[in-house]
This record gives C-alpha cells, structure tokens and sequence, in this order.
C-alpha cells in the first residue's frame, strides 16, 4: 500500500520550460511520518526533452519494502510548447530483483507497445510485450508537467490520458475549481496557491476505489503541495515541495 502511495506521488509535477531544472519533494504518510522523496530533473531542448525522476523511500517505508528504488524516465519531443513523450519507462529494484516496464508511443500509428523485464539474481525470468488498448500522447510524468499549459480555463473538468495508466485505460479527470470553489482546496492546501486542482484516479488502496489528489500550483508553474485524500486505515498522504 505504501508503495502505491508513493507511485502516486510522481504524477504530482507541472510544466517548467528551463533547459534544466530540479525540482524536489518530501512525502509524507499519516502516522509513518517521513516516507520519501522525490528528484525530478528536466532537460529541454528546443524540440526534444528529458525527465528524470528518483523516488528514495525512508523510515518505514524503507524498511517495510526492503530498501527499494525506483526510476522513471520520459522522452520525447516538444510539440506547441507541450511535452509529448516518445519513450516512457518504470524501473524498480529491489534486492537481486529488477523489473523494467518500457513504453513506446508510435504517434503515426496511434498506438503504444509495452515491453515488461524482470529479473532476479541477474538472470532475465520474464520477458513480454504488448500492445495496449489505449493511445495517448501523454506519460504519467508529462501529463503534470504539462498541466499548467494545458489547463487554458478555471471552473471546468478535463479528461487527459496517461500513458502507464493501463487499468483505468489511461483515463485522468482534472477538475479546476473557479475562485469560488477553493474553499476546501485552501483548506488543506493552504491559501498562498496560484491555481488549484484535482486529479480523480482509481486505484485498491483508496477508499470506494477513487482518490482525489488535490494540488496547488506556485506562479512558477511548479505543484507546491499536494494531498491524496481518504487513503484506507491510514488517513492522508501529503507532498510538500522542497526545492
């Protein structure tokens, strides 16, 4: 469950336009306190970009999942000042085991190829890929990064896809309230936010099966935190920017 968690935290970034720029975060889970960061480094060129993204557990979390890592990356090109990614991958490590998820996005074809890797003690048990049943020009990486671009008006919901997001075909709702909604997004937000959001998402370990994640976005276009809400038996999870 934790793991999950932390996973979820990683949609948590929005669109930057500096040729390199890092950008932190400290997760932090109910009672387990402190349960990880994440680094986020991103290169852009003038048509081509990369992400970058480190999650390091700690405390509980760490010791619970056996001093795991995880990776992911995203690749592509720039297309009217939007990420659109050419190659996404998830990487976890785990003792002597290795899993490798890489997602390649044809544009021409509207289609997405995965290819699955795993491996323990350095020998390849589990090879396979697949074609998805879903397109999308976003990863789960550049679908934050390119949100404050992408959300042109408050008061309305937006339905984005994200690749990686296979159980829920890749679906995303993003609401942004107007000025007259935020209410309870100051409430756990706090009231110095730019613009806020919701992203609805679909995963076991929230309750009814659906998790609001709200955000507040800075002037600079960064999330400056963020709350998962109603996380089952263990309260919210919360993402305090850093740097």
């Amino acid at each position: 469950m934790i793991k999950k968690t932390i996973l979820i935290f990683i949609l948590l970034m929005t669109y930057l336009g500096a040729k390199s720029v890092e950008v932190d975060y400290k997760a932090t889970f109910g009672i387990f306190g402190k349960v990880g960061s994440i680094y986020n480094k991103v290169t852009t060129t003038k048509r081509h970009y990369r992400i970058d993204t480190t999650v390091k557990l700690s405390g509980l979390a760490k010791l619970l999942l056996g001093g795991q890592k995880e990776h992911y990356t995203s690749k592509g090109h720039l297309e009217h000042g939007l990420m659109v990614s050419d190659v996404y991958t998830m990487e976890t490590i785990k003792g002597s085991s290795r899993k490798l998820k890489t997602y390649h996005i044809d544009h021409k074809k509207h289609r997405v190829v995965k290819h699955y890797q795993k491996w323990k003690e350095g020998k390849l048990i589990r090879d396979t890929t697949t074609t998805l049943d879903f397109y999308a020009k976003n990863d789960l990486l550049t679908l934050y990064f390119n949100m404050d671009r992408a959300i042109k008006q408050k008061g309305k919901v937006y339905t984005m896809k994200a690749v990686g997001l296979e159980k829920q075909k890749g679906i995303v709702e993003v609401t942004v309230p107007n000025e007259s909604q935020t209410a309870p997004y100051k409430k756990d937000l706090g009231k110095s936010a730019n613009w806020y959001a919701k992203a609805l998402i679909v995963q076991k370990n929230f309750k009814k099966n659906k998790g609001d994640i709200l955000l507040s976005v800075s002037e600079d276009g960064f999330i400056q935190k963020a709350v998962i809400k109603d996380i089952v038996m263990y309260g919210d999870a919360k993402l305090i920017r850093t740097k």
